[in-house]
């Protein structure tokens, strides 16, 4: 959807808030005359400093995703190693 800056009238049937018209963080209306922040590419900001938590927040996301990640991959592995302890003990008293 286009920015309201853009056009002199909303279009027909779609009634609402515009992308660019109000900060992605606070949601503090966006004034024709201001500055706007931009971040990955399309998401607007009033501030330096709004943007700036985006950014801080986005960050801490993906951190405890990571560290999320890490530690299924850390589960997966110490499951396949004993399940393959397990497995092997079976084979050699079966092989006794």
């Amino acid at each position: 959807m286009a920015c309201a800056f853009f056009f002199d009238a909303e279009p027909v049937g779609e009634l609402g808030v515009h992308a660019l018209d109000a900060c992605a963080l606070c949601t503090k209306p966006l004034a024709q005359d201001s500055d706007i922040f931009m971040y990955r590419g399309d998401t607007p900001f009033c501030s330096d400093e709004c943007r700036h938590e985006q950014m801080q927040l986005d960050a801490a996301c993906a951190r405890q995703a990571a560290r999320a990640a890490a530690r299924r991959q850390k589960q997966f592995s110490s499951g396949t190693e004993a399940g393959r302890a397990r497995r092997e003990s079976w084979e050699v008293s079966v092989a006794s």
